[in-house]
Order: structure tokens, then C-alpha cells, then sequence
């Protein structure tokens, strides 16, 4: 198989089911699990939004003038709090508009431990897998991207919203009770995170959700975290024990597959 690498596609189900995507194309990674890769990197990088041939990727897989046209490559994207969509100066309204002004959810997930993290619904469970959580737990609805930056910044005075990416791939983490973590939350910070969105005219609602858990295809975790890069070594090869987020673990190391989109490899199997 071979072409430009996309973001992996994930089933749910009692194992999360992976596949890689080559352009179009879709092979299915489970029933790899075990077996021998050659991934090699043929020297090509193409744009993921405009598809030009380029020599150096920005925001994983876009080229310069697309990072800086797209508002999906905004800095607003990274820190909600920062969106200038009512100033008139968003790079695309209407993808502001389908995008940013509308519901987020709040949200406690287990990924290297405990963090705060902020996704659109339609997203959910693709946002907790993609960051190798193994718990996940909506806790907060706001009425849009910004909102829900505002509370993120706020709760993050009391618990983390960063993932220690190595540590989420050395293995899965102790279970953490997130119920009894939102309603810790919601007894001591209430009032901070209604402050903080009633001044913008929005409504925060509290959420009574069902915890989700996620387990991922992994026969073996690795007790040191090697990043292998496409940029410094074109081919990478090792048997494959595991994938979790956007990481194909092997024992070689572990490849962020979301990180090299837009490359084009062919992959090799034995």
C-alpha cells in the first residue's frame, strides 16, 4: 500500500479498530498487530487542503500560504480565547460559523493522568482517542469554542490540560474516579466558571454524562519512548505492538502517524 498519509480513521467497539489511510485508500491495522513493517518516506510531501507539492509541512500537513489562509490554522484554534471571529477579522466566517459558534463540551479525560480538554459534540469520541485517553468523562456545555476556552484556562488553575505523550504511550494509567472529580469541580469552582461565561452573555450547563472507556490495540507498551521521524530517517521498520491516539508503536518506536500527514509512504508487511 502506498500514497500521501492521512490522520488514521477509528472504529469503536470492545478494542478500538484502526486503519490507515493512503489517500483514498483504506488498510485495516488490527490484523497487523504482531507483524513486521517497512514504512518508507518517498521523498514527496503534498499539501492536505490545496494538494501542492511542497518541501516542508506546517500544522501537520498544510503548506505556508494554507496555514496562513485557513482558519482551521489559526491561532484561535489552539487558544479559543484568542478568537477575533466578532471583530470581522476570521480568515473564513462561514467555517467559523459551522465550527467555533457552536456548542462545545468541557470535558475530564485520563490519557497520562488527569486533564481538561474542550471538543465540538460531533467530535466526541474522536477527540478523547486521538489523545490516547482511556477514560473520558463530558462534564460542561457552553455555547461555543470561545466559551468553552474561557472555562478550560479557568479550570486549568486546578487540574492539568496538557498530555505527557510519552508517559500516555509507556502504558495505560491508574483509573481515576472523574465523577467524583466533577463534582469536586463543581462544588469548589462553580462560581469562577459562571463569572467567567456569564460576562459574554452564555449559559453554562452542567452535565450528568456516563463515563466512557476506551481501550486500544496494544499487545505490548514500550518502557522508553524512541519518536521516530520521517524527516530523519525515510524508512522505518519494526514490529508492530500497538496503536494508541495517532502513534503506531513498534519496537523500533513509536511513529505520530497525524504528525506526517500529507507524506506519501508506502508500507510493506511481512
Amino acid at each position: 500500500m502506498q500514497g500521501n498519509l492521512r490522520k488514521m480513521a477509528v472504529a469503536t467497539g470492545q478494542f478500538l479498530s484502526y486503519q490507515m489511510r493512503f489517500d483514498d485508500q483504506l488498510l485495516e491495522m488490527n490484523p497487523l498487530l504482531g507483524r513486521e513493517l517497512q514504512l518508507t518516506f518517498k521523498g514527496r510531501i503534498n499539501c492536505i487542503a490545496c494538494d501542492r507539492k511542497i518541501s516542508k509541512s506546517f500544522n501537520q500537513g498544510y503548506c505556508w500560504p494554507c496555514s496562513q489562509r485557513l482558519a482551521v490554522c489559526d491561532i484561535c484554534i489552539v487558544r479559543p480565547e484568542k478568537r477575533h471571529y466578532d471583530q470581522g477579522t476570521c480568515r473564513q466566517p462561514e467555517w467559523g460559523l459551522s465550527h467555533c459558534m457552536q456548542p462545545h463540551v468541557i470535558y475530564l479525560a485520563n490519557t497520562s493522568g488527569l486533564k481538561i480538554g474542550i471538543t465540538r459534540e460531533s467530535q466526541i469520541p474522536t477527540r478523547w482517542i486521538d489523545q490516547g485517553a482511556t477514560q473520558a468523562l463530558p462534564i460542561l456545555r457552553v455555547p461555543s469554542r470561545y466559551h468553552s476556552g474561557l472555562v478550560e484556562i479557568t479550570l486549568a488553575l486546578e487540574i492539568s490540560d496538557k498530555t505527557n505523550w510519552q508517559r500516555m504511550l509507556k502504558g495505560p494509567p491508574p483509573l481515576i474516579d472523574l465523577v467524583s472529580e466533577r463534582n469536586r469541580l463543581r462544588a469548589t469552582m462553580a462560581t469562577e466558571i459562571n463569572h467567567a461565561v456569564a460576562e459574554l452573555n452564555g449559559d453554562v450547563e452542567w452535565l450528568e454524562c456516563t463515563e466512557t472507556r476506551l481501550n486500544y490495540p496494544v499487545t505490548d507498551y514500550p518502557q522508553k519512548v524512541n519518536a521516530l521521524n520521517f524527516d530523519k530517517q525515510p524508512e522505518i521498520g519494526g514490529q508492530l505492538l500497538g496503536i494508541k491516539g495517532q502513534y503506531l508503536i513498534m519496537d523500533a518506536g513509536v511513529v505520530n502517524i497525524r504528525k506526517f500527514a500529507g507524506y506519501h509512504i508506502s508500507m510493506d508487511t511481512k
